[in-house]
């Protein structure tokens, strides 16, 4: 995980720091894989990220849990470059959360800190649904010892249910499990659109 200090967002010369030190990172690691978005171009997607300061934070936020973010793709229809969490394992500052606030409220004993739709909410990203997970899992293999909660479909939630999906032998897998549940090798991958 890259040395990241959490600098309040009050100060702007702070705030200056933050951005610089993401913009940074994200610009080498937009250059090491290629693979990831082709036909980009890294100036048409400097030129958005330094247009919305309150976007450039929860990069940040997504970077310093963990996540190794990159571009995955363009969304020709909006006009929006698309970021996604590529961390081959889920990011460990985002682990050990049930899936949303509702689990989190009816949990009586041994609550997690947090749920993982409760906190993409407070980065101001969003969690995975099922096919961009399997949609990232093109670009590499992800969650091998690991597992990623995923937007669950309300017919399962209301239920009590809630997907999460990994990769084990060269196949991705989605599962479903209790939304109240939480593991320590359980997070979720967020995603930006700019």
């Amino acid at each position: 995980m890259p040395n990241l200090k959490l600098l309040s967002p009050i100060y702007p010369c702070q705030l200056a720091e933050q951005h610089a030190d993401v913009l940074a990172i994200l610009r080498d690691r937009f250059a090491k894989n290629p693979q990831r978005h082709p036909d980009l171009d890294w100036s048409d997607i400097v030129t958005k990220l330094e247009a919305e300061p309150a976007k450039l934070w929860s990069l940040f936020e997504m970077e310093r849990t963990g996540g190794e973010l990159d571009v995955i793709a363009y969304d020709p229809a909006t006009g929006e470059f698309l970021f996604a969490d590529c961390a081959a394992e889920t990011p460990k500052g985002r682990r050990s959360l049930c899936y949303d606030q509702a689990a989190l409220a009816a949990r009586k004993e041994n609550k997690p800190q947090g749920s993982a739709c409760g906190l993409a909410e407070e980065m101001g990203i969003d969690v995975l649904d099922e096919v961009q997970y399997q949609d990232l899992q093109k670009l590499g293999v992800f969650d091998q010892k690991t597992s990623s909660w995923l937007i669950t479909p309300d017919s399962i939630r209301k239920l009590g249910g809630a997907l999460f999906g990994d990769s084990r032998y060269d196949r991705v897998f989605v599962y479903h499990n209790g939304a109240e549940s939480y593991y320590a090798a359980r997070g979720f991958r967020g995603m930006l659109r700019l």
